[in-house]
């Protein structure tokens, strides 16, 4: 067996379910290349693990790279994260993007960074010829994110396990779409993985996304679907009970020839 996988059953168990997660949303295919965005955080280095277990037994090839987007901050070094993906053999893409240099980490909102970081993934992808970007959101992610659009921007949006952009030039996946976040918890414990480095915004703990979680924490107190049944909710739109704004009516007395 591959390094790092006898003997740890919680890997075998969430790869199985990412597998599902893939065939159920269709995420990967013959010949596909991965870029899998490495924050330095439990999940994305968690991921890694996943998908080189998923090579072993999907019966199509694919191949994958750690993507790290270096920010260049004075406050961190990607050197220990860069020794940790050399370490366990994964191959690895350090991108820096001078885009946030100027500004302190710690002043920088969660908004600006996700969308920086995106950016520069998106511009990684295109010169090094990636169709696929790998995050590693899971279902706790996603279900918080529908309750942020909801409650902050009044809009019902959420992230999608496969999501095609630039007409299909390049596609979002997230395998890790059907773990909770304490599956995840122990799968990096049990891989001796800690987060290495800054590897989100310095304002999460203090985040609309922070109120989110500590609100379905309280809730799953009560029901513990809670978190599953807002992402099945996802997969159950009952569109007939939306509402609609009426189209404008033309103005009395008015008549079309």
């Amino acid at each position: 067996m591959r390094k790092g996988i006898k003997g740890v059953p919680e890997l075998l168990a969430v790869s199985k379910r990412a597998g599902k997660a893939i065939m159920d949303y269709d995420m990967l295919r013959d010949g596909d290349r991965v870029a899998v965005a490495v924050s330095g955080g439990k999940d994305s280095l968690s991921l890694l693990h996943v998908l080189r277990d998923r090579q072993r037994v999907a019966p199509i090839h694919f191949e994958f790279v750690a993507v790290h987007i270096d920010f260049c901050f004075s406050d961190f070094d990607p050197a220990p994260l860069i020794a940790y993906l050399e370490r366990e053999g994964f191959a690895y893409l350090v991108e820096k993007a001078g885009s946030l240099s100027e500004e302190r980490w710690e002043e920088i909102d969660c908004f600006r960074w996700s969308r920086h970081r995106r950016t520069a993934l998106f511009d990684l992808a295109d010169r090094q010829g990636f169709n696929k970007i790998a995050f590693g959101h899971h279902m706790d992610d996603i279900a918080e994110t529908i309750l942020l659009n909801q409650f902050y921007r009044g809009e019902i949006a959420s992230m999608r396990p496969k999501q095609e952009l630039f007409d299909g030039k390049v596609t979002i996946i997230r395998p890790l779409a059907y773990e909770r976040e304490e599956t995840m918890i122990r799968l990096a414990q049990r891989l001796n993985i800690t987060q290495i480095g800054q590897s989100k915004c310095a304002n999460e703990e203090t985040s609309h996304r922070l109120i989110i979680k500590k609100m379905l924490r309280q809730l799953e107190a009560v029901n513990p679907m809670i978190v599953q049944n807002i992402f099945k909710s996802l997969q159950n739109v009952r569109r007939d009970y939306l509402l609609e704004i009426a189209p404008a009516k033309s103005p009395a007395g008015s008549m079309k020839s």
